[in-house]
């Protein structure tokens, strides 16, 4: 279960905005999460908390996991060590927190839905190897009646959401629904074979492997193939509220429902040329934080920290 408050409960876009008039429509939604306030301040704590709980889903494999499970101090001492830590730099907003971002992804992705990590991209990342390419993460779910989906996750930590950084994200996810990046990502899983780690069936396992084989066809794993898309950000209405009223949460769907609106009305305009494009679900996940360097220093002051500097 995820700590914060679900504003927006991944919630169709056209159910969202029923007056919208964009097509393709139904395979768009949008989770908005929030964190909540303490004696009128935004809780830093709880946030950087939430990170380094999640934070070895991202830099360690499974065998690792399992195998310091009942050492967490080590678990997170191994996982700081693979940090890239990124000093924060004013205006130096693409590579700033990134991997703050790509961290809450993993950790939205194990307990709101669910999902199997089968490609830790911060452990590829420390180890210079290819893997690390392509979405900012992988996960499969394995639902009842062994059905399967796949999630390539793309993540950013920006100082606002406005249009200038949203044509960013869409060029990435562009890029990630490609039938190139789909088909290189695919063959990373089954080459890891991480998935054979999990406590999951026979069945499930087969279908995993079979749809991801090299010779399928790219168009049977569109239909199972969804993009979760983090934005955590910087915030003026968050910076503003001392608590985590009704009035903030107005305000916040509000602005968020206006923002999700201008994003996929610019990723149709971009994805006009992929095949398939309506059958791909796409998941907006918005985040607000009141200051983004202030998240990010805190970040790095308890990686260091792990980290023995």
């Amino acid at each position: 279960m995820i700590p914060f408050e679900i504003i927006i409960d991944d919630t169709l876009l056209g159910d969202l905005i029923p007056t919208t008039s964009l097509e393709p429509i139904s395979n768009k939604s949008v989770l908005s999460i929030a964190n909540d306030y303490e004696d009128k301040n935004w809780r830093y704590k709880k946030f950087n908390n939430f990170i380094w709980n999640n934070i070895s889903e991202d830099a360690l494999t499974k065998e690792e996991r399992d195998s310091l499970i009942e050492c967490p101090d080590s678990v997170l001492d191994k996982a700081a060590s693979r940090l890239r830590i990124i000093q924060n730099k004013k205006g130096d907003d693409e590579k700033t927190g990134g991997e703050i971002a790509e961290i809450l992804l993993y950790g939205i992705m194990h307990h709101y839905y669910n999902a199997l990590s089968v490609v830790p991209k911060i452990f590829y990342k420390q180890n210079k190897n290819d893997y690390a390419k392509g979405a900012d993460s992988v996960h499969i779910i394995v639902e009842d009646g062994d059905n399967i989906s796949l999630w390539l996750g793309e993540a950013k930590f920006y100082n606002s959401i406005a249009d200038g950084r949203l044509d960013v994200v869409i060029n990435s996810v562009y890029e990630t629904i490609s039938t190139e990046k789909i088909k290189k990502e695919n063959a990373i899983i089954t080459g890891l074979s991480e998935f054979d780690k999990y406590d999951i069936s026979e069945t499930a396992k087969r279908k995993i492997q079979e749809l991801l084989n090299e010779d399928t066809s790219i168009d049977k794993i569109k239909p199972i193939l969804h993009i979760p898309i983090v934005l955590l950000y910087e915030c003026k209405i968050t910076a503003k509220s001392t608590e985590l009223s009704e009035d903030y949460k107005k305000m916040i769907i509000a602005m968020q429902k206006e923002r999700a609106l201008s994003y996929f009305a610019k990723q149709i305009d971009k994805c006009t040329d992929i095949a398939k494009y309506s059958e791909i679900k796409f998941h907006l996940i918005l985040f607000p934080v009141p200051d983004k360097e202030i998240v990010v220093d805190k970040f790095i002051k308890r990686a260091k920290e792990y980290r023995d500097e």
